[in-house]
């Protein structure tokens, strides 16, 4: 992989980790076009890598919130944000499980099968479109109209968390966006929408940052063998700076969208993008 690319792929990861519209389909989509012939365990030790950078983007933009969490969680005190870090623990058991019991199976999707990209970005459509009509629209024509709203959205509970962590499991599958699936099932279960924004962003620290501790014992063991090798050190490196820069300008861009409720605009380009890829 040559610099360019990797700043491309950058890019669009930054994009697509916090717009519901599937970064690793869309990484997946930008191998294809761009004639990237990598591995699948070089491919997924990229993606990876990148993923770390919106990461660390996140702990950035959220770090009022954030340091608070690891305060609270590590002095053991009991309150309203050692029960959020429990909800966010809770919600990663069921990542953990697909990954540590499927992880070949999983590398097996990332082999630019667009197939596959457009049959998951056209159900990542039909779940942010039912958010939609389901709470989002009620909600605001009930406010349009002055009248009592049909629902009120509560916090996030333990019994949501761990749901919200299934929907998470579940989008590891190329084209099934994480964050639109977090999200618009937070949304469906009731929660509040801002809220639900920045459970969905935090919640992915923990299993992104396990994966990437792996990746990096497995090329601190046999650096040669290791699937990093394959891409190279600068492509690494400006792709994961190219990501982590846009990863902050769309989080702060993705809290105001879920705050409006404009998620269905993501609907309809996931499944125009969903319907190419199978066609083509």
């Amino acid at each position: 992989m040559d610099t360019l690319n990797a700043l491309i792929m950058g890019i669009v990861q930054g994009l697509a980790e916090y717009l519901p519209i599937s970064s690793s389909g869309h990484l997946e989509i930008c191998g294809k076009l761009l004639g990237l012939d990598l591995d699948p365990e070089a491919s997924l030790a990229f993606d990876v890598t990148l993923h770390v950078a919106t990461v660390l983007s996140t702990i950035v933009v959220l770090w009022r919130e954030f340091a608070p969490l690891c305060v609270s969680f590590f002095t053991f005190r009991r309150d309203s944000n050692f029960d959020t870090v429990v909800k966010i623990l809770i919600s990663c058991i069921p990542v953990a499980i697909v990954v540590l019991c499927f992880k070949d199976v999983i590398e097996g999707f990332f082999d630019k099968n667009l197939t596959v990209v457009g049959c998951c970005l056209l159900v990542t459509a039909a779940l942010l479109s039912f958010s939609y009509f389901y709470r989002t629209r009620p909600m605001q024509e009930a406010a349009a109209h002055a009248e009592r709203r049909p629902y009120k959205a509560r916090d996030i509970n333990y019994v949501d968390a761990f749901v919200i962590g299934c929907a998470q499991a579940v989008a590891v599958l190329p084209g099934l966006s994480r964050s639109g699936s977090t999200i618009a099932t937070g949304i469906i279960l009731g929660d509040k929408r801002e809220q639900v924004a920045r459970f969905s962003f935090l919640m992915v620290i923990i299993p992104i940052l396990g994966q990437a501790l792996l990746d990096i014992k497995d090329y601190v063991t046999d650096p040669a063998a290791s699937s990093a090798a394959e891409i190279g050190l600068v492509p690494m490196i400006v792709g994961f700076l190219a990501s982590f820069i846009v990863g902050c300008i769309a989080c702060k861009w993705m809290l105001d969208i879920v705050k409006k409720g404009k998620l269905i605009w993501f609907a309809v380009y996931c499944l125009i993008v969903g319907l190419l890829c199978i066609i083509l």
